[in-house]
């Protein structure tokens, strides 16, 4: 038998005898042997080659993740950009729409706030939609819920601060002390609470990232694009100077 030096020979040799067995069924018990044995002996002397084989495979997955995620957006647009029930900050009618989906127990999230922030402040044309998404527990929930309603009473943004600036788990005795320090009226917040709005706000925020296959928080749509996880603030700018440039499809 020829001695084999290229990969790209060893690979396709592997392939023949491990995808096509009725190609295989061709060679003898011998042949067969010396394949796998250069297969071997070729990734022991260059184990390398089985980091890029991985790397290649994770980019291959994520390059058809992203995809599938663009495509469920382009379907889900009406939901993620004008559900009535989710609080905006910023120009409610500004020309690029940042959507971010978060948790007041996440430490990602709660990086990102003062970039958040800052962005608010100096762009006056962005309208920021926050997507409550509740994924650490009954304390999380409890504040997502409150949040969601103390938009009723005009502090959703004072509240949406308070609660990431909290030193500590954000639990339900934290989401009320800190609420009643900012004067919410806790009867009326906590009966909003519980109403149906804030039940189907929840829900469909719960089926978005579903259909948008997003399992943690942060994550960030800007117009046609989405960020799972955090996203600095350069490339935040960045994403939403792009928008400006070509124009929205959905924002």
């Amino acid at each position: 038998m020829r001695k084999l030096t290229s990969l790209a020979v060893a690979a396709a040799a592997a392939a023949l005898l491990w995808t096509a067995p009725a190609s295989s069924a061709s060679l003898d018990a011998k042949q067969k042997e010396e394949i796998e044995q250069l297969v071997r002996d070729y990734l022991l002397k260059n184990p390398e080659i089985l980091r890029e084989m991985s790397e290649n495979l994770q980019a291959k997955e994520q390059a058809a993740a992203d995809q599938a995620r663009n495509a469920a957006l382009a379907q889900s647009a009406e939901p993620l950009f004008k559900n009535a029930g989710d609080p905006v900050v910023g120009n409610p009618k500004g020309d690029v729409t940042v959507i971010e989906f978060m948790d007041y127990n996440c430490g990602w999230c709660k990086k990102g706030l003062a970039e958040i922030a800052t962005l608010v402040e100096n762009d006056k044309n962005v309208r920021v939609i926050f997507k409550e998404f509740p994924i650490f527990g009954a304390g999380s929930e409890f504040a997502a819920r409150a949040a969601i309603a103390s938009s009723k009473q005009g502090k959703y943004w004072e509240l949406h601060q308070a609660l990431f600036k909290h030193d500590g788990p954000v639990t339900e005795e934290v989401t009320r002390q800190i609420a009643s320090e900012l004067g919410l009226d806790m009867a009326r917040l906590e009966a909003d609470m519980k109403g149906e709005s804030v039940n189907n706000t929840l829900a469909v925020t719960q089926a978005l990232a579903n259909t948008l296959q997003l399992t943690g928080t942060p994550a960030f749509i800007v117009d046609d694009k989405v960020f799972p996880g955090y996203i600095p603030q350069e490339e935040l700018l960045k994403a939403i100077a792009q928008v400006r440039s070509a124009g929205c499809k959905f924002c």
